[in-house]
């Protein structure tokens, strides 16, 4: 077995590999660069290797530089994770050529598999159901747009590198097929060195579901079940669980010996993933072949039992595969949500920012439920506007998917994350969605039911009522504390009074609260009473309680007479008055926030890349007014109504602050 692996890789991934290969007796080499001098995987690996300034054009993705971390570490093999490098044949040549391990595919795999139009071709040759398209190369916007109208819309837009979403358009007229054909053009000339671009039909009510395949060099190939990602943003994986709640064994079983023949004939090797659009009857249409391990593993590795990556690197020190297709059980529920450092609030635009606060839910394993948690960040660290906002894959398991759903629910409101806009609130809505909860939805889920972005989640009735007695019992205990650190010892229990008004949400409950040794009684004007408990201070932050004989997480915030509460995607504030003190507050006046209806501000932190229009200029509804890229990807702002620049206050090239304020109308 190898002694040393260099790991060509950054954040979770790299983490996550280190773990394996620390339970394997490996020692392990980090490569970083200046933006990841303090970051957690430089910090976990054995050894570390600089490689450069932060844009991974000039650290990461740079064969030579890492070719040479290889040689100063004398690494023996190398694990290459997902993105970067990872389906890059030109390095796994260099790789060979040098004689260091390459724990993935061979070359000709990643060659024919990772180009997606030599991919179709290969896969109809060998018999795999494939998507209607053009699989030559397009020269430009014209071009595009004709073969879109043969097509016929809506069509995919695609870089032939592409993968995680970039250089991803859905174009359903002419105009969005010359616009997406550039942008896609742009975002993988940036993330790849290689915008080529080609369309195929976009498949309406899709389903999103993936084969996880695992082959050695002895001629073994195997297919571990599904994974359903259906939940997407911008045709980015948010939600994935295992296995998929759509498939029944014959379609399982079909996708599967498929997934393989096609594995078989490319002469693939290591860990991989065939990916599917399956429509509502059941019929799949090959997508892509994934030559490298998935962001979404975790959950295969949660009903299997297997550990990929052990797998990957047996393979590549040329074992053969120890388990057989007949070894392959599916044992419960699995689901990963991708905690991504985007505004759910701002569409989803990236955040950046130093980490104030970091408390992952701790990991659970048990007979009733697993909690994981893959992640590659820290208390005090930054997230990066170079790379990829991925925060962290928190996983659940449980035998039942409803009680694996439950137990994300559970673990999502236990996580702690502050000093950055992040997606924890959307997911915390998406595990309470009815469609979700059936399992009845598709690629589309996202446009369909958040189609003007996500506003946050109103509690139903019963859910407000457990919070607002939750936080009047926690208020009581606030204002017994302060009672004894004023000096008031004598008789704080009398002092503190029972009857109380909470507000929240738009609504407001006068309670009374009965208190004991054990909890709390809390009886509404109605006279429904809840029962609460639990072990909050005043100061913490994470309030485990139990309300009614159910559990309830809230993470707590002061504000002034009462709480900052967020649990289940909502975020409230809570007001806990005195009845008289309720009165006065209803007469205060509301205060009115800043018109900014005639500025564009911008709604991340980025560059701009390009500016559509001048002063003077009359611009129309939904019109095209400029470019920012963050993260990676384009994003282009338009105008929310008809009127006139007047005022432009940023060009190409300048980087911009959160609502900062790019152009100004009349």
């Amino acid at each position: 077995m190898f002694k040393k692996i260099l790991i060509a890789n950054r954040g979770e991934i790299a983490c996550r590999v280190i773990k394996t290969a620390r339970k394997m007796g490996i020692a392990t080499v980090a490569i970083y660069s200046d933006a990841d001098r303090q970051a957690l995987h430089v910090k976990l690996a054995d050894e570390k290797v600089h490689i450069g300034p932060p844009p991974a054009n000039q650290s990461y993705i740079v064969i030579d530089k890492v070719m040479q971390a290889i040689k100063d570490s004398g690494a023996e093999a190398v694990h290459p994770g997902y993105g970067f490098l990872s389906e890059n044949a030109k390095f796994a040549e260099a790789l060979e050529v040098a004689g260091v391990a390459f724990v993935g595919p061979p070359k000709g795999a990643i060659e024919s598999m990772g180009d997606k139009i030599t991919s179709k071709k290969i896969a109809q040759e060998a018999n795999v159901s494939t998507v209607p398209g053009y699989m030559g190369l397009i020269e430009d916007a014209d071009e595009a747009v004709k073969i879109s109208t043969e097509i016929g819309y809506p069509v995919m837009i695609k870089a032939s590198a592409g993968g995680g979403g970039k250089g991803m358009r859905i174009a359903w007229n002419d105009e969005e097929a010359r616009e997406g054909f550039q942008s896609s053009k742009n975002e993988a000339a940036s993330s790849f060195g290689d915008d080529r671009i080609f369309i195929e039909k976009f498949v309406t009510q899709p389903r999103h579901i993936e084969i996880q395949v695992l082959a050695d060099s002895h001629g073994n190939c195997i297919y571990l079940g599904e994974r359903e990602c259906s939940i997407q943003r911008r045709n980015q994986k948010v939600v994935e669980e295992a296995p998929s709640p759509f498939l029944d064994e014959a379609t399982r079983k079909a996708m599967g010996e498929q997934a393989c023949a096609l594995a078989k004939a490319v002469g693939y090797t290591s860990a991989g993933t065939v990916e599917f659009i399956v429509d509502g009857e059941k019929n799949f249409f090959f997508l892509e072949m994934n030559t490298r391990l998935q962001v979404e593993h975790p959950v295969t590795e949660l009903i299997t039992g297997v550990d990929l990556v052990e797998q990957m690197i047996r393979v590549a020190n040329g074992e053969a595969l120890s388990i057989t297709q007949d070894d392959v059980k599916l044992n419960g529920w699995a689901i990963e949500n991708r905690l991504y450092a985007e505004d759910p609030y701002r569409n989803f635009l990236p955040s950046i920012g130093r980490l104030t606060r970091y408390r992952p839910p701790e990991e659970v394993v048990a007979a009733s439920h697993v909690v994981r948690n893959d992640t590659g960040v820290y208390e005090g660290g930054e997230i990066s506007m170079y790379y990829d906002p991925m925060i962290a894959k928190l996983c659940t398991w449980a035998p039942t998917r409803g009680a694996a759903i439950e137990a994300m629910r559970v673990a999502l409101d236990r996580f702690e994350v502050e000093g950055i806009g992040h997606n924890l609130p959307f997911l915390a809505a998406v595990m309470d969605h009815s469609k979700f909860v059936s399992g009845d939805m598709t690629t589309a889920f996202i446009a369909e039911e958040y189609p003007d972005g996500f506003e946050g989640v109103t509690l139903a009735g019963a859910d407000l009522r457990k919070v607002a007695a939750a936080c009047a019992a926690m208020h009581r205990v606030s204002e017994i504390r302060r009672t004894r650190v004023s000096g008031r010892m004598d008789n704080h229990e009398r002092k503190v009074g029972q009857d109380w008004h909470v507000s929240l949400q738009g609504q407001a409950f006068a309670v009374k609260i009965d208190a004991d040794p054990e909890g709390s009684t809390v009886t509404f004007e109605d006279q429904t009473a809840l029962r609460v408990s639990g072990d909050w201070t005043p100061g913490d932050q994470l309030a485990d309680m139990t309300v009614d004989g159910a559990p309830l997480v809230l993470k707590v915030g002061k504000v002034t007479a009462g709480f900052r509460v967020r649990t289940r995607g909502a975020d409230l504030k809570v007001h806990v008055r005195s009845p008289r003190q309720a009165e006065l507050a209803a007469k205060m006046p509301e205060k009115v926030p800043p018109d900014t209806s005639k500025m564009l501000l911008c709604p991340m932190p980025g560059l701009v890349v390009k500016v559509d229009v001048g002063v003077g200029d009359e611009v129309q509804e939904g019109q095209a007014l400029c470019t920012i890229e963050a993260m990676k990807m384009e994003n282009i702002l338009r105008a929310e109504r008809k009127g006139v620049v007047t005022k432009i206050n940023a060009g190409a090239g300048d980087s911009l602050a959160v609502d900062e304020v790019i152009m100004e109308f009349e």
